[in-house]
């Protein structure tokens, strides 16, 4: 026997401005039913957080499912899943549509080249899943606002658990934001982990979504403005300091990619932000506060 809860809604036109909507949140456990042959014109994010089966995609060809995982079910493309029979597995899902799926699917976040993805943990994406099923509660006034916020945290949540990522993608990420501000090629940055440029390049877009070459241009443009926001020095000493020996270089680099020059982005934050400079990341239990300024 299984057991099974479900909710399907519909949001209306101005709700997929938001550039993600849910469309249904379901919970099951149990001996389920196979599910397909079928296509859909939505994506669906299945958790499958304990168990085992098999996801058969347009291929024919039937790969395992084993908890925890995550099946990727894209518009457009034929599927069909089960469980393993008598023993089942527990799963939830989430159907959701709206145009920022194209920019998660550029980012890395949506794979439809790899409908079975590994998972570290479970846990993560199925606590954001219980939010938006409290969400879905009826009668709830917010319900498509609070499922749509949701449904972004849940990408978010399953891309950090994938369980690639702390074998390959993660140490990689993390030396190259170590190493960003070194003169390194990216041919040299791949050669320090054993690497091709080519496997470094697949490893940096699947964890980041990106090349190594803009990873480490947001590294670096991430530190400039920490630096331009939060102390004096100089813009060329700021350029140096993130790994650009020619100011003039560094600056119109800032300025076609921030949209402002450095000067005018730390003149922006000091108008906007009271306050000094920290390196402390705050304590959650212990909030910072801003005092008024005196004179």
């Amino acid at each position: 026997m299984y057991h099974t809860w479900m909710r399907f809604f519909t949001p209306s036109p101005v709700h997929h401005r938001l550039g993600l909507v849910c469309l249904g949140v379901g919970l099951q456990h149990g001996p389920l039913p196979a599910v397909g042959p079928r296509t859909l014109d939505h994506h669906v994010a299945v958790v499958v957080a304990s168990g085992s089966g098999w996801f058969l995609g347009p291929d024919g060809r039937r790969a395992p499912v084993t908890a925890p995982a995550l099946i990727w079910l894209t518009p457009g493309v034929p599927h069909h899943y089960s469980a393993a029979p008598g023993t089942g597995w527990d799963e939830s899902f989430v159907d959701f549509s709206g145009p920022a799926t194209a920019t998660y699917t550029e980012l890395g976040y949506i794979d439809p080249d790899r409908p079975v993805v590994p998972l570290a943990d479970a846990a993560p994406a199925r606590a954001v899943i219980g939010r938006i099923a409290r969400a879905a509660r009826p009668g709830n006034p917010l319900l498509e606002v609070e499922t749509a916020a949701a449904v972004h945290e849940l990408l978010v949540a399953l891309r950090q658990t994938r369980a690639d990522t702390t074998a390959d993608g993660a140490p990689v990420l993390a030396a190259l934001a170590r190493d960003a501000f070194t003169p390194l090629t990216v041919a040299e940055h791949a050669a320090r982990h054993g690497m091709t440029p080519a496997e470094l390049r697949t490893a940096v877009r699947r964890t980041a979504g990106c090349s190594p070459k803009d990873y480490l241009l947001t590294v670096r443009l991430g530190r400039a403005k920490e630096l331009l926001a939060g102390t004096e020095l100089p813009v060329s000493a700021v350029a140096r300091r993130v790994g650009y020996d020619d100011p003039a270089y560094f600056s119109r680099l800032f300025t076609r990619r921030v949209g402002t020059a450095p000067v005018h982005f730390r003149a922006r934050q000091r108008v906007t932000l009271p306050g000094g400079w920290s390196t402390t990341v705050p304590d959650p239990e212990h909030k910072p506060t801003v005092s008024p300024r005196s004179g």
